[in-house]
């Protein structure tokens, strides 16, 4: 049952961040006076990467570990890329995406 209820907060912290990492852009076409702040980004990819450590323990599927894993390599290098160097990578969007199909699966997985 935990890991139900961890899969629902992983797939909501990953819709989260795909809408963020898709309407922010947009919202800085508008002259609104925001700016981006990565560190809203490396929240985001601590609580997956939490959520999918702790997830990872329970699970015994070892494709489904290595797309989690992928995909939290995808978000950090994004991440990590805006922080250090201010470039935006669409590595984020593939990322998140890979997220929100593992954790679907996987909750798909413990309703059997």
């Amino acid at each position: 049952m935990k890991s139900k209820i961890l899969d629902v907060v992983g797939i909501s912290a990953a819709i989260l961040c795909l809408i963020h990492c898709v309407a922010f852009p947009l919202l800085m076409i508008v002259p609104l006076g925001i700016s981006h702040n990565p560190f809203i980004d490396l929240a985001f990819l601590v609580t997956g990467a939490i959520v999918v450590y702790r997830i990872s323990k329970k699970t015994q599927i070892k494709w489904l570990k290595a797309l989690f894993a992928v995909s939290l390599l995808l978000i950090s290098v994004s991440v990590f890329a805006d922080m250090i160097f201010e470039v935006h990578l669409p590595l984020m969007y593939f990322g998140a995406a890979g997220l929100i199909a593992g954790h679907l699966i996987n909750f798909n997985h413990h309703k059997h």
